[in-house]
């Protein structure tokens, strides 16, 4: 009982060290230009490589450490991330400091997905959302709190500042995962085992599902800000307090969606996919009016990244007893997801339709939608409550 408590919360902070450093470089980039003597875009550029990290390497790192003792493994990841970061603080060049960058994002997505895998194994399979949403807010609260504040510290204290205090972050979850960690047998999955799993048409359709159906909520909180000032007239002060509600509406959305996913994630995840579409759908025109425009945002920020915990027990309930590869391979679809979304919506902005991102954002996640039919086909009313749920991986 102690370790279904521990193990997800030790788990969900490391987590949070792990997603602050994922974005925060953004905030940073004019000091980082400045300082290494490049361009902004130049700088831009360590927001790429990190992402290419996380998508391609990975879920490399997660098949090659198929067989590694999960205990082990988390410290080692870690370890790794640490590194990575006290190699971005340090760095007298801009290349080192992509080297810094490259080095964190290999653990990233590997770590993710041993974070879920190792979550959902010590609870009982009518909590299995629960675990995995627990995680997933050490991402959220990144997101709301761990970003803004590094990159008020960058600023203060020069972009150095913060990948210092991650290093140092790092550490303490190294501590801490060695404290909660039981030890256990080395998974006896082999890597063709992983690979065949992840292999599995159900399982590359729900990784297709995640990088479809996330891209639509990318498409338009990526330039969600210029839409707010430009479009519905809010002054920066007002849009910064707009994000910050949308955040405490994403940690709300996605420990919800762990209660719903236990219940049902076919539900859950339609459910969530339908009302994004109905949502940014609204977005273009809701744009016009502050609050139907506030309205929209705290709603989007609701089902953002709802998301989540269904997809990932969606995989799970694919992965069987393979699913640490297939887990992180869909960490990666949902970067995936954000790079593509986020180009379709610079492509849009780009051809002066601002407003209008939020239609191609709903055809997108009526896509995901459409996709999850086919991943989970629709199936007779089960006869007994668990029946939807998704098995505790062990």
């Amino acid at each position: 009982m102690r370790e279904s408590v521990t193990i997800p919360a030790a788990l969900c902070a490391s987590v949070f060290v792990v997603g602050t450093s994922e974005y925060l470089i953004s905030g940073l980039l004019p000091q980082v230009g400045a300082d290494l003597d490049v361009s902004v875009g130049t700088a831009g550029q360590a927001v790429t490589v990190y992402a290419l990290g996380v998508v391609f390497g990975g879920p490399l790192v997660a098949a090659l450490t198929a067989r590694t003792p999960r205990k082990g493994l988390a410290l080692g990841l870690m370890l790794l991330f640490a590194a990575g970061s006290a190699i971005s603080a340090v760095a007298p060049s801009f290349e080192l400091l992509l080297v810094g960058r490259l080095v964190s994002s290999l653990s990233h997505a590997a770590f993710l997905a041993l974070a879920v895998v190792t979550a959902t194994s010590v609870v009982p399979p009518e909590k299995t959302g629960r675990a995995i949403s627990t995680v997933a807010s050490g991402f959220t609260v990144a997101t709301l709190l761990g970003v803004p504040l590094g990159a008020l510290l960058g600023e203060s204290a020069g972009w150095r500042a913060p990948f210092a205090v991650l290093t140092a972050l790092s550490l303490v979850a190294v501590v801490l995962l060695a404290a909660v960690l039981p030890r256990r047998p080395a998974p006896t999955a082999r890597l063709r085992d992983e690979v065949r799993v992840v292999t599995r048409l159900p399982v590359l359709l729900a990784i297709a599902t995640t990088a479809v159906g996330f891209s639509g909520v990318a498409t338009v909180f990526t330039y969600i800000a210029p839409l707010l000032t430009r479009v519905s007239g809010f002054s920066s002060a007002a849009v910064s307090g707009l994000l910050l509600a949308y955040g405490a509406g994403s940690f709300l959305g996605n420990i919800l969606a762990g209660r719903f996913a236990d219940r049902s994630v076919s539900a859950t995840l339609r459910g969530v996919f339908g009302g994004l579409a109905g949502v940014l759908v609204l977005i273009p025109f809701a744009a016009l009016w502050r609050p139907s425009a506030v309205a929209a945002v705290l709603v989007l920020g609701l089902l953002g990244t709802a998301t989540i915990a269904p997809l990932q027990a969606l995989i799970l309930r694919h992965a069987g007893d393979a699913p640490t590869l297939a887990a992180a391979a869909n960490v990666g679809a949902f970067n995936l997801g954000a790079a593509a979304g986020s180009a379709i919506g610079g492509v849009i902005v780009a051809a002066g339709a601002l407003r209008w991102t939020g239609l191609a954002g709903a055809l997108l996640s009526l896509a995901g939608l459409a996709l999850t039919y086919l991943v989970l086909p629709h199936t007779p009313t089960p006869t007994r409550k668990t029946e939807d749920h998704v098995p505790a991986t062990t």
